[in-house]
């Protein structure tokens, strides 16, 4: 703090060149900020304290690949699991499929497992006494304007109906709230429907489940319950594999896109780029105050005294861009959210952001700075004032 003074003043020395560099890191964490946070979303997806009382069986080869509704009573009566149910992939979207949302066809016990999903106990009553009746979540109400009691048409990118067409017709019953906001972003933006209107109107699924949920005793002995599960199929032609509900989450997001490859090769591509550019700036900087510095070591500024202070203006750089960019990606994602409607819905920037992101700036600072800050403590001080 010393010379702090001093710092800022060669920091800004040039101020276009400064700005413009600033410009860069904030833009670099930016990006850092909102991919981050897509990347711990993802990651977190099921890894609820509840989450973690439920196990997910679904087929060996693949998730696209259904079960026979006969396992049900079969899952149930294995030694550990409390209760069981299922579901169904429906691949719904509204209007045109570009507006494809998460809808599932469930089982009348669905919502029993699902503790952290708050309905109101008379809406769950008509939805159970409503055949084509639907749970939205309060997310999805917003975004496409939909109100309790209103008829709406789902395509399905997947399954026909009846008619032999994928246009389907559900009835608005009630409201899907997540009791933990926090992590409120899946249930708050799905639709669940009833399986047995489900599979009694698509002509393909004849009594087939996706997957099976099942609730466990005691989650020490989650591994235990998932293997005597699996034994109930093995060598028939529905091989299962059952996992806790995160790593299936995870396993089921990577069989569709592997977002930490993508996030990471992203964000490597853009903090690469990062130290060049920076990396330039203060190589110049420093090239430029030659003289100054050899000026700085003739009045008793040691070796050491003139590193610290290079690598100081190169961290201090980079924290000033840095914490600019994490904070506006902090108020950026809410406001993407609001003004997409849910549409697109950004997680925040969460206390690992900040530390992960703060780490990474003292690192790239001490990164680009050492190069310059190693060759103004080795001047000679003769040859320096001399320009040579």
């Amino acid at each position: 703090m010393k010379y702090l003074h001093l710092i800022w003043a060669e920091l800004f020395r040039r101020k276009t060149r400064t700005i413009l560099t600033l410009v860069s890191i904030l833009a670099a964490f930016l990006l850092f900020g909102l991919l981050n946070g897509v990347r711990e979303s993802f990651d977190q997806a099921g890894q609820s304290a509840q989450g973690a009382k439920r196990l997910q069986t679904s087929s060996k080869l693949s998730f696209i690949d259904t079960l026979p509704s006969s396992l049900t009573d079969r899952i149930a009566r294995t030694d550990g699991v409390k209760e069981v149910t299922y579901a169904n992939w429906f691949g719904g979207a509204y209007q045109k499929p570009e507006n494809q949302v998460f809808s599932f066809a469930v089982a009348p016990n669905y919502l029993d497992l699902y503790p952290e999903i708050a309905v109101d106990p008379a809406q769950r009553k008509t939805f159970d006494a409503t055949r084509t009746g639907i749970l939205v979540g309060e997310g999805l109400m917003k975004r496409f304007g939909w109100k309790v009691g209103q008829k709406i048409p789902l395509m399905s990118t997947i399954f026909p109906n009846s008619d032999g067409t994928k246009n389907w017709a559900f009835d608005i019953v009630g409201v899907m709230k997540p009791k933990d906001k926090a992590a409120g972003g899946w249930y708050d933006q799905m639709i669940i429907m009833h399986w047995k209107y489900f599979d009694e109107s698509c002509p393909y699924n004849r009594g087939q489940v996706g997957w099976y949920i099942s609730g466990v005793n005691d989650v020490n002995q989650a591994d235990r319950v998932a293997k005597a599960i699996d034994t109930l199929s093995a060598n028939s032609d529905h091989e299962t594999k059952s996992m806790t509900e995160a790593a299936a989450t995870a396993s089921w997001m990577k069989q569709m896109a592997d977002i930490g490859l993508i996030v990471g090769s992203i964000m490597g591509a853009v903090f690469f780029t990062l130290l060049l550019l920076t990396g330039n700036t203060m190589a110049q900087a420093v090239r430029e105050r030659i003289p100054e510095l050899a000026v700085l070591k003739t009045i008793g500024f040691r070796n050491g005294a003139v590193l610290g202070l290079v690598l100081a203006e190169s961290v201090l750089l980079v924290l000033i861009g840095g914490v600019l960019g994490l904070g506006l990606a902090a108020l950026a994602g809410p406001v993407l959210t609001a003004v997409s409607g849910g549409v697109i819905n950004m997680p925040p920037v969460g206390v690992n952001s900040w530390l992960l992101g703060l780490g990474l700036m003292v690192a790239i600072g001490l990164l680009v700075g050492a190069l310059p800050a190693i060759r103004a403590m080795r001047l000679n001080i003769v040859d320096a004032l001399a320009g040579r």
